[in-house]
């Protein structure tokens, strides 16, 4: 996989703002992201890392920890696809 930086100064602003948005939601999983924006989730960390302030990358960390609806395998059944307007088809 190209370097973060490569790999994020391919993106625009708002491919950027979206994969923020992405990564805070609880249902949206890192393989989404991965199939929308080519970032696996260890460069989503680093993109978070980047993006945010300390304390609000602790937070979102925090937040990730633990919670199996950001990993498709991970998941039940009971957790259902949901795509929003803008997202790339």
């Amino acid at each position: 996989m190209p370097s973060l930086d490569a790999a994020v100064s391919a993106l625009s602003e708002a491919d950027v703002s979206r994969i923020v948005e992405m990564a805070w939601e609880d249902r949206t999983a890192f393989e989404a992201i991965a199939l929308q924006f080519g970032l696996n989730d260890s460069a989503v960390v680093a993109l978070m890392r980047r993006q945010l302030k300390p304390a609000s990358f602790k937070t979102w960390r925090k937040r990730m920890a633990g919670r199996v609806t950001k990993h498709a395998a991970l998941r039940s059944v009971e957790v259902q696809r949901h795509r929003a307007t803008n997202t790339r088809q």
